[in-house]
């Protein structure tokens, strides 16, 4: 059986190994295939039964053009790169990986908020580049450092991930309140459950772990900012399209936004045009919340489980069945 990994790079830099995978089949792994062009996709998948990809488009005239196709393994939780509905015509299957990072993107949402509350990364580049040593005070500080305990998070999303980040909040002193349309017993032990105006009106900081559907796209827009505290700070770790960016890029140029920290773009990777890249007090960085390796090699075991399983002929995560 052959299998063939599109883009393995971002999941396997190095310092994993393809192996659990490679001892099911005749493996070819592509650190990278364009995003763009179908006919080299559908060159490199060739006559190979399973095909792993991470955000290479698997699309409906891949699918039609690779007959011997029977596995679409995503090395991700998101799988909507790859055309389902087809999939599902033409008996393919599609699994996914459906947790693997609940720890590290949690922990990622509080580091983009303490980096915002704290500006760590600032002053350590002010005091290598000689500010302190030159200093007529024996200290300084470039931004506001803001203590977090009192404060109250309000997190828009509150399944594994949300629930995680709450948990960090509390750690903190926070108090945190959740927007979920599913409300749980182990959420109500982290968070009070609330509806989304209020808790867009009382929150010193909202955090975004919504999946993104139809209702979320755009939830951060101009009209819900106008419904925030002044000096409210805004951190998206889930998706991109979940924020309006020109109207986040807006509200933090005239300061009704303090700061964003984001990790995920409309775009990726970021185009030059972005609005938030020349905003005020906003941190970006490039999707990486999901990079730790513990993650990864969860990711790793899990999609090797899934190719496993198809065939043993007992699929697991399939998610266009």
């Amino acid at each position: 059986m052959k299998i063939v990994v599109l883009d393995g790079y971002a999941e396997n830099p190095g310092d994993l190994s393809w192996d659990e995978i490679a001892a099911l089949g005749t493996l070819t792994v592509y650190d990278r295939t364009s995003f763009t062009d179908e006919a080299e996709i559908i060159e490199r998948i060739g006559d190979a039964e399973v095909i792993v990809t991470n955000k290479t488009p698997v699309s409906r005239r891949i699918i039609d053009s690779c007959p011997l196709m029977k596995l679409i393994a995503v090395i991700a939780t998101g799988y909507n790169v790859v055309d389902c509905g087809r999939a599902k015509e033409k008996g393919v299957l599609v699994a996914n990986v459906p947790s693997y990072g609940t720890a590290a993107v949690g922990q990622f949402a509080v580091a983009l908020l303490l980096e915002i509350c704290c500006r760590v990364g600032h002053h350590d580049r002010t005091v290598h580049e000689g500010k302190w040593e030159n200093c007529s005070d024996w200290c300084y500080w470039d931004y506001p450092i803001i203590e977090l305990a009192g404060k109250t998070m309000g997190i828009i999303g509150f399944g594994r991930i949300g629930r995680q980040t709450g948990r960090i909040a509390r750690a903190m002193g926070m108090d945190v309140v959740a927007y979920d349309g599913s409300p749980t017993e182990e959420g109500r032990e982290i968070a009070r459950y609330v509806q989304l105006d209020e808790l867009l009106g009382r929150s010193d900081v909202i955090a975004l772990h919504c999946p993104l559907l139809p209702d979320t796209k755009g939830i951060i827009n101009r009209s819900s900012i106008a419904k925030m505290k002044d000096g409210v700070i805004i951190i998206n770790n889930g998706r991109g399209p979940l924020v309006n960016e020109r109207d986040l890029a807006d509200a933090l140029n005239c300061g009704k936004v303090y700061a964003a920290g984001v990790d995920v773009v409309s775009s990726e990777p970021i185009r030059s045009d972005n609005p938030l890249l020349t905003a005020k007090n906003c941190i970006i960085t490039p999707h990486i919340s999901w990079a730790a390796k513990e993650s990864r090699q969860r990711i790793m075991d899990c999609t090797a489980e899934n190719i496993r399983a198809y065939i043993e002929g007992r699929p697991i995560n399939i998610v266009n069945l």
